[in-house]
């Protein structure tokens, strides 16, 4: 059972979804990878990021071998790498920022593991509220899901689109903070336009949860930011801030600014 301290860090992210919904707005949640464009810069990109408008900050853990992830994200994650990232240095980075919104760590299994069985704990020391871990489906191995699930941290779980309407249910049952539906099969990556059956998707997995619905993966502009919004309770970019990063941390704040402005608009 979570402590009575672990519970209000991961409480973190439901209460910013119920004052949102309070408001009757919408989450802008972006994606950046930690130490990218450098590590140096990576604490002015959190609290630019803040500055902008973000709800909640993803904060991508780099590895080796990220193959959910397009081009744009695995060449961020291996420069971030390159340039000495370790994941120790990243909850040194989120602690820095100070941010007033909640982090949800965004990794695959390997690295987490190999933090060490306090990771968590960590994590929510350094400031993390969250985490999402890419290649641990619901059942794939129930021990490492229950550390957890009943560790301090929110435990985000993703849905794919074709993903059984019974399944969605038992995926949402085991997470908690929101439901992170990907809106297209694939890596990730910007695409010129959403998928035709995305509203039918969001309408199948609400009725399967509880839970704040987030849209992610292919979604790179204002535009289809506002569309997403007037479906889900929050939009996630990741590929399009971390282009905009590698120009320059002015640059993803213009761009997430510019998302936080569509998505109000909605």
């Amino acid at each position: 059972m979570a402590s009575a301290s672990a519970t209000t860090s991961s409480d973190a992210i439901a209460r910013r979804f119920a004052a949102l919904k309070a408001a009757d707005r919408r989450a802008l949640v972006p994606y950046v990878t930690a130490g990218h464009p450098d590590p140096e810069r990576t604490v002015s990109l959190l609290q630019g990021l803040e500055s902008a408008g973000a709800d909640v900050i993803e904060v991508g853990v780099p590895f080796s071998d990220p193959m959910a992830d397009g081009p744009v994200i695995q060449a961020s994650s291996q420069r971030a790498l390159d340039l000495g990232m370790t994941f120790d240095r990243v909850l040194e980075h989120v602690h820095a920022a100070r941010l007033g919104v909640p982090v949800v760590l965004f990794s695959y299994l390997n690295p987490i593991v190999a933090a060490g069985r306090d990771v968590l704990r960590r994590a929510a020391d350094a400031g993390v509220d969250g985490i999402l871990i890419t290649d641990l489906p619901v059942g794939a191995d129930p021990e490492r899901e229950s550390w957890l699930t009943d560790g301090p941290l929110a435990f985000i779980r993703l849905v794919a689109p074709t993903t059984p309407s019974e399944r969605m249910a038992l995926i949402a049952k085991h997470g908690s903070g929101f439901v992170y539906l990907i809106s297209r099969l694939g890596v990730t990556g910007a695409r010129d336009d959403l998928p035709p059956d995305l509203a039918d998707t969001v309408a199948r997995l609400r009725r399967a949860t509880a839970l704040p619905v987030c849209v992610g993966f292919g979604i790179s502009s204002p535009e289809q930011a506002r569309t997403v919004a007037r479906l889900a309770d929050g939009v996630v970019v990741g590929s399009a801030v971390v282009r905009a990063a590698g120009e320059g941390v002015d640059q993803a704040v213009a761009l997430v600014r510019s998302l936080r402005e569509a998505i109000d608009q909605r």
